[in-house]
């Protein structure tokens, strides 16, 4: 009875859930901002290059 108790009480498991999600949405965060930072880099660096072949 005491082992099932402490089961129902232990709170580790879903505090492991939660940095899980918090980890996963930093990630997209991330790759959302790398993707957009990362087209920008590519439009400027062919402006360049179609500057310098003219």
């Amino acid at each position: 009875m005491s082992m099932i108790k402490r089961f129902a009480n232990d709170e580790s498991g879903a505090t492991a859930i939660e940095y899980g999600l918090i980890a996963v949405g930093i990630a997209i965060a991330i790759i959302t901002m790398v993707k957009g930072v990362g087209g920008s880099l590519n439009s400027a660096f062919d402006k360049v290059n179609t500057n310098l072949n003219n």
